[in-house]
């Protein structure tokens, strides 16, 4: 029964499109543990009182024993969270409904890249070979539009060529929700971005295809559009190469710090990220409080550091 309803609940969030295709299959890798966990138990334990708070705790517990995050747990609860308020509809159900705790987890600092380093990976100066080729411009366009414009993994691999406007500088970006942005681009990228554009179509030349509209922006090998998997494992190969551990998001991250460190407003920064709420913006404040710092603590003669 409660399977089912997990089953139905899924499909009444993909109707509308107002949920991304991702977002419903966190929902579904959250949530589905939970049932089984429930399932087991009421079998297990048929004199158990529905509802039983000890139920959710146990399953918290074993959930950390086992290695999950205090983040994923946070989230797994915010997912029940919905998941319930569907149930709550349904007088049969309600046995499979929970008072939620609240949980508590450490954000941390975003890991970002040093403003002196980012300026050193778009000069060329790797040992690569291959400078010339299709491959190398295309793995450097990722790299030059993931930090130039802030956009995530996923938006950057459903660009197509319809979506830019090289003449205004911007790029039509769909983010989570299928929500639609525009977002800017620098002169410097958009000088790479047409020096790729050439090659892209010497490429497909060479393929002996021609570009579909609309295409994609970013093709692998047999000219098929790049997967989100693929510029994860190209980011990070192309940062080895750097001598960086660069991931995409570590470049969104950067490109948030640096445009607030040189002063931009976090409003700003917000619409270009596409972010709903300025609260996940701010976090880049704190990025920036702990540079402070620990240059306070390493100049200021008054810091208690040794000089």
């Amino acid at each position: 029964m409660l399977q089912k309803a997990l089953a139905d609940y899924l499909k009444a969030l993909a109707v509308g499109g107002r949920h991304s295709a991702k977002t419903i299959e966190s929902y579904h890798r959250d949530l589905s543990p939970w049932v089984v966990f429930l399932k087991e138990r009421y079998t297990e334990l048929p004199s158990t009182t529905p509802n039983d708070p000890l139920l959710l705790r146990l399953y918290l517990r074993q959930r950390s024993e086992n290695g999950i995050s205090n983040r994923s747990l946070a989230r797994f609860l915010s997912s029940l969270s919905g998941f319930q308020r569907y149930l709550s509809r349904k007088s049969q159900l309600k046995p499979y409904i929970f008072k939620l705790p609240h949980m508590k987890f450490s954000a941390g600092i975003a890991t970002f890249v040093p403003q002196s380093e980012a300026a050193h990976l778009f000069s060329h100066a790797n040992a690569r070979s291959d400078k010339a080729n299709y491959f190398y411009w295309r793995d450097f366009i990722m790299i030059a539009l993931l930090y130039a414009t802030g956009i995530r993994r996923e938006e950057l691999a459903n660009i197509k060529l319809g979506d830019l406007d090289l003449k205004a500088g911007l790029i039509t970006v769909t983010g989570k929700g299928n929500k639609v942005r525009l977002v800017p681009i620098g002169e410097r990228t958009l000088d790479d971005l047409r020096k790729y554009l050439m090659l892209r179509d010497e490429f497909l030349a060479v393929k002996g295809k021609t570009s579909p509209s609309p295409s994609a922006l970013l093709l692998n090998k047999f000219a098929w559009p790049l997967t989100v998997r693929s510029i994860d494992r190209l980011v990070k190969k192309y940062g080895r190469g750097e001598g960086l551990n660069l991931t995409p998001h570590m470049l969104r991250h950067s490109f948030a710090t640096h445009l607030l460190e040189n002063g931009a407003d976090l409003k700003l920064i917000k619409e270009i990220l596409g972010h709903s709420s300025l609260s996940t913006t701010q976090k880049y404040t704190h990025v920036t409080v702990e540079a402070m710092k620990k240059a306070y603590k390493t100049a200021h003669p008054r810091s208690g550091a040794k000089q």
